[in-house]
């Protein structure tokens, strides 16, 4: 019986049709490459070469460092191909993800190819190149500023390199268009949807020598065929296929992010052969944007909630793995979020598939940011961008938005009121004209929007808010200025004179150190508590009104800028993530607010080492607020198993008034259902009266100038603002807090502080003081005293993205600075100025030793012979 099944079995594949298959072969070439950094061309120097793999950008440390700029220039790749025989026969192709911001390619010495332009994919067919066997691969590529190649500016460095992979692709002389702007050469559309049926159109072009048929699979989630055609390309090679009449499909959202598969395959025309094969995603879904009412998806209302992202990630800079990509994009899932900005350039393609399979939408956009050159060369490669961006992400159901400039009216040339200035106006209004124009011809479905900055009536003057589908506004209304309530203002501005344009918030952030903490917070005081409340009153107001379309932080994660200085210097601070992916309290603000899954978060879980002075009337307890973040509709909290309180949780978050011991601490949370948080804390308590400390005072690090706690990490070192000295206990005597405008409410400078990593300690500072005191117990201490000259003789230009005045009032051209410190009385310091230490913002510490007997405690005194005396920092510690 086995026998005769096994024959039967032999006899009915027998008139099965043999099939060859000839698919294309894709391969990733990343390892093993050289690198040679410089245009020089003596390429059998020793030492010339340094081996590298992709992907790689040589920007990684001077984007960090204190030198002024960052290398752009010539950067030199090579690597060795081998070339089977097998493929004697095929089309051989280089694909590049990205490399910037020009790379020319070069094949045994031929050249192949230049693209422009640092942030899509592009291939090279370089069939006729090649040898077989060995064969050397050499790519020039060059991120110098050029002023016909956007981006010509923006808050982000432009990292230079090969920084994505790199492919390798044989296909058979009859295959899938491979010379569409580095594209899949197959484009899906879904010209109708609704939850009863849905239909799907297939574009695309084939290149053959041969009569040729294709055949198109549709493919449930579940691998079932749903529906199968077959059509013959016309005779250049184009072909559409119309799928109607799909019942009941599965839609697409973030919440059910169910995604079909199309199969292409190019077939000879007796079905013998399979020349080539292509599958790209399809997803089912609706939607539209309502002037009025928002975001619609599928027919029912939806609030977009996100946030933009930079492909950045500490000590990389933009050559990321794959792995680290999807990760940002399950951070933003992580947190309820259903919206990336893809900013301010198209990133890499495994981002925009995991927005895909874990349902994010997408706004896409080119590097179109701040300004415009007046030629045909960039205007030509920023339509060409536009194109490459559009077809290359044409098929990603994530995809609702194409956007194409960024800010572009921050930054513009010639001086104002001139007809130099009108006139660029003018040619930035045509040139978005054409980019809109070039997105509704590439693609009718979907929306387009432009992101300006909060000068309303300067967009509305150009005409540029009349142009996209959609309006962006970035908006930080009491956080470079105003008050957190001039945001509401700002947008039923735009309601009632536009109120025929959907509106997206499409940035919205304030800085914070994750390492800065303050219970008084002010504005532009880079701390997770300003953070706190800035987030919490935009929250406010975009659930508050449904014609807010959504909104999109910014941003994800922190990344680099080399221009920035402030508190982390070279870093734009403002994510919902550190550089290395720790959440901030301000991740936890959306968590609460926008996840579905059951969630509960003590605040402060990045601060694990804090000190503060003790309540009055006790030397051993410290009280402070601890914020609970949930969805849950109760908390509970405990610290060291004494129960503090239970609180209702409103707009997502509980607040405890709970106080600490020296020594550790650990907090829990728990909710009504029964989830929970758990942290320690190792605080230290500051005693009122120092005297009665004898065997337990350790240390004392005070910053001046400012009110905020700041946690060394690496050091587990609690820093605590400065207080006005108390008898029995310590601070200044005289001095004001360091100011750049006497009339903000803003503190210290925001200058890079060079030589140092604690700028945020170096940027404040107390003027004039007379003298520090402490009433410490008797005992032999080190003292550390730190210094930062502040004021400048030269004119700092102003940061474009700080949308304040042209110049910063920091600096007092021709101003002269000496005072000697003493301690205890003797001459410690002498002449301290300019001349010697007090370098033009330049970190400056020194510290000594010093015994303290009969009870006289520490004073360190400031004696001033020109201008007034500073003091940034101050350090005890207790030896013995």
């Amino acid at each position: 019986m086995t026998y005769s099944i096994r024959n039967l079995i032999i006899v009915f594949l027998s008139l099965i049709p043999f099939v060859s298959f000839s698919q294309r072969i894709k391969q990733s070439i990343n390892t093993s490459w050289q690198f040679h950094r410089g245009a020089e061309k003596d390429d059998n120097k020793k030492g010339y070469w340094e081996q590298v793999n992709i992907p790689h950008t040589w920007n990684v440390e001077d984007v960090m460092d204190d030198e002024p700029g960052y290398y752009r220039g010539i950067g030199w790749y090579q690597k060795e191909l081998y070339i089977p025989e097998g493929w004697k026969d095929k089309n051989i192709y280089l694909y590049f993800e990205g490399a910037s911001q020009v790379a020319e390619v070069f094949v045994n010495g031929k050249r192949a190819g230049v693209h422009r332009g640092s942030y899509l994919a592009f291939s090279f067919n370089i069939t006729s190149l090649l040898n077989e066997g060995k064969n050397t691969i050499r790519v020039k590529v060059d991120n110098s500023h050029d002023p016909d190649i956007p981006p010509l500016g923006g808050d982000f460095s432009v990292y230079g390199g090969i920084y994505r992979d790199v492919y390798l692709i044989a296909a058979d002389k009859n295959h899938f268009d491979m010379d569409n702007y580095a594209s899949s050469g197959v484009f899906i559309s879904t010209p109708s949807v609704s939850e009863e049926s849905a239909s799907v159109q297939i574009r695309g072009k084939v290149s053959v020598s041969k009569k040729v048929k294709i055949t198109t699979t549709i493919y449930d989630k579940e691998g079932k065929e749903v529906a199968v055609s077959e059509t013959d390309p016309d005779k250049d090679g184009s072909f559409t296929v119309q799928v109607k009449h799909i019942k009941k499909p599965n839609l697409w959202s973030p919440e059910n992010p169910y995604l079909y598969k199309v199969v292409n395959v190019l077939r000879d025309a007796k079905n013998e052969i399979v020349y080539d094969e292509v599958v790209n995603p399809l997803g089912f879904r609706w939607y539209h944007f309502d002037a009025e009412k928002g975001f619609y998806l599928n027919g029912k209302p939806y609030k977009i909630m996100g946030a933009s992202r930079h492909q950045d990630f500490k000590g990389m800079g933009s050559a990321l793995s794959d792995a680290l990509h999807i990760n940002d994009v399950q951070w933003l899932k992580d947190m309820g979020g259903n919206f990336l900005r893809v900013s301010h350039y198209p990133q890499d393609p495994a981002v925009m598939e995991a927005c895909d399979r874990l349902g994010i939408l997408t706004a896409v956009e080119t590097p179109g940011n701040n300004q415009i050159t007046e030629s045909e060369g960039y205007t030509h490669n920023m339509l060409d961008m536009q194109r490459e961006m559009i077809r290359q992400n044409y098929n990603h159901p994530s995809v609702i938005i194409w956007s194409y400039m960024n800010e572009v009216l921050i930054q513009p040339l010639y001086k104002d009121k001139t007809p130099e200035r009108e006139k660029y106006w003018k040619n930035l209004h045509e040139l978005a004209l054409k980019m809109e124009n070039l997105c509704q011809d590439e693609d009718k479905e979907r929306y387009t929007m432009i992101a300006f900055h909060g000068d309303f009536d300067l967009y509305k003057k150009v005409g540029l808010i009349d142009i996209p589908k959609i309006a962006g506004w970035n908006l930080y209304q009491g956080w470079y200025g105003g008050k957190f309530g001039d945001f509401e203002t700002f947008v039923l501005k735009h309601h009632k004179e536009f109120p025929l344009k959907p509106l997206i918030i499409s940035e919205l952030g304030a800085d914070s150190d994750y390492r800065l903490h303050s219970f008084s917070p002010v504005i532009f005081d880079k701390t997770q508590e300003y953070a706190n409340l800035y987030h919490e009153s935009y929250l406010k107001i975009i659930k508050k009104y449904a014609f807010i379309a959504g909104a999109i932080v910014w941003n994800l994660a922190e990344f680099g800028n080399e221009s920035r200085q402030e508190a982390v210097p070279h870093i734009n601070n403002k994510g919902l993530l550190t550089t290395d992916r720790k959440p901030k309290d301000s991740y936890f603000i959306y968590k609460a607010a926008l996840a579905q899954q059951p969630f509960v978060k003590i605040g402060g879980s990045d601060w694990l080492y804090r000190a503060q002075q003790a309540d009055p009337g006790s030397n051993t307890e410290a009280t402070q607020p601890v914020t609970v973040y949930s969805n849950q509709k109760e908390v509970k909290l405990w610290n060291n198993g004494q129960l503090i309180g239970i609180q209702n949780v409103k707009d997502g978050k509980a607040v405890f008034a709970c106080s600490f011991k020296n020594g550790l601490n650990t907090l829990k949370a728990v909710t009504d259902r029964g989830d929970e948080d758990l942290i320690a804390i190792d605080f230290h308590v500051i005693a009122n009266q120092l005297k009665n400390t004898e065997n337990t005072f350790t240390t004392l690090n005070v910053s001046l100038g400012d009110q905020r706690m700041f946690e060394d990490e690496v050091t587990k070192e609690s820093w605590v603002p400065e207080q006005e000295y108390k008898p029995g206990s310590w601070g200044y005597v005289g001095g004001k807090v360091y100011r750049e405008d006497e009339k903000s409410e803003k503190y210290g400078s925001r200058r890079n502080i060079l030589g140092t990593t604690y700028d945020a300690m170096y940027e404040t500072q107390c003027v004039g003081l007379k003298s520090f005191k402490a009433d410490v117990p008797d005992g032999l201490y080190e003292i550390t005293l730190h210094f930062a000259e502040l004021l400048t003789p030269t004119e700092q230009e102003k940061l474009v993205y700080n949308l304040e005045s042209n110049t910063r009032s920091e600096n007092k051209l021709g101003y002269t600075r000496k005072f000697d410190v003493s301690l205890n009385g003797f001459i410690f310091l002498e002449n301290l100025s300019d001349d010697n230490h007090l370098a033009p913002i330049t970190a400056y510490s020194t510290k000594t030793t010093i015994l303290v007997n009969r009870g006289q405690g520490i004073t360190v005194g400031f004696i001033p012979h020109e201008g007034e005396a500073i003091l940034n920092g101050i350090q005890l510690r207790k030896i013995f």
